[in-house]
């Protein structure tokens, strides 16, 4: 009988956050390891396998046919094995866990969550709620929900804390002209009602630079904020997440539109310390969050 190789999941862990991050060097920034340990298990791992996993291209890596065959493979291996200790440790947990989610995630990446977190905690009932970050924060603070993700820096509640930055883009159609197109005319711009941490940086970002604007759709919905873009009424503000196929990221170089700051992503719960089922579906949102991010920073 053929002796069977057993592949590291450790190593195929280092393998996958490399390419999906687009660097080892961010890999070994995330793993918590040197990158003279991350370039050792990539060595071993070649060596296992028999065959070359990655190549230089320019300055970077990119995978061989070989390593493209087995990234692959080694996400869901490591999707199984995930799932697998996930499952045995957290069988027993039972109670309740409510969340708070602004559109942008729940329309997105929320089932996969869900689901996730069904399987590995099948006694625990979750209960969502999505809407708008002042209102999610207000939730958590009365109690009514034991934790939300919401747009900004966690000043809010004493319970919050920030864990993410995200680039905020103009966004429009891709024939959208530019400023210059718009023949002194004012910006035409598409924006949720006020409260709005990305309204509030695209309005001093215009102000700021002297250019004139007027508001010409509003909408307590993103469904209905993208509607109005796609449509051509004017263009909005938002991240690259989740954004729909027909609309873009508007360079402000080439545009003319003044530059955007970052919007911070924060956490607020309703208690210092969770129960363990609210502990656990943190963990799996934000391990999501940093996951997207990561995907949208290689794109």
């Amino acid at each position: 009988m053929p002796t069977r190789t057993n592949l590291d999941m450790d190593v195929l862990r280092t393998f996958v956050t490399g390419f999906e991050l687009g660097s080892f060097a961010r890999a070994a920034e995330r793993l918590g390891r040197s990158q003279s340990a991350i370039s050792t298990q990539l060595r071993r791992l070649e060596d296992q396998i028999g065959r070359p996993l990655v190549q230089k291209s320019g300055r970077g890596l990119a995978l061989t046919t070989a390593g493209e065959g087995l990234l692959s493979y080694a996400k869901r291996l490591l999707e199984l094995n995930d799932e697998a200790v996930e499952t045995v440790r957290g069988s027993d947990l039972e109670g309740w866990a409510r969340l708070g989610l602004p559109q942008d995630f729940a329309e997105s990446w929320l089932p996969a969550v869900l689901s996730r977190f069904a399987r590995a905690h099948p006694k625990v009932r979750v209960e969502v709620q999505v809407d708008r970050s002042a209102s999610l924060i207000e939730k958590t603070l009365t109690g009514a929900l034991d934790v939300a993700l919401v747009w900004g820096d966690g000043s809010a509640s004493p319970h919050g804390e920030r864990v993410a930055a995200v680039p905020i883009q103009w966004v429009g159609r891709p024939d959208w002209g530019g400023v210059e197109s718009l023949g002194g005319q004012p910006l035409p711009f598409v924006a949720f009602d006020p409260p709005c941490t990305f309204r509030s940086a695209a309005v001093d970002a215009m102000d700021a630079a002297g250019l004139s604007w007027r508001l010409v759709f509003t909408s307590p919905s993103l469904s209905g904020l993208w509607a109005a873009v796609e449509g051509g009424l004017g263009i909005t503000v938002r991240t690259a997440l989740k954004m729909p196929a027909s609309l873009v990221a508007l360079d402000p170089m080439t545009t003319g539109l003044p530059a955007l700051p970052l919007a911070p992503l924060s956490l607020h719960r309703a208690e210092a310390e969770p129960t363990a089922a609210v502990t656990k579906l943190t963990d799996i949102v934000t391990e999501t969050i940093r996951d997207e991010l990561a995907a949208v920073a290689v794109r």
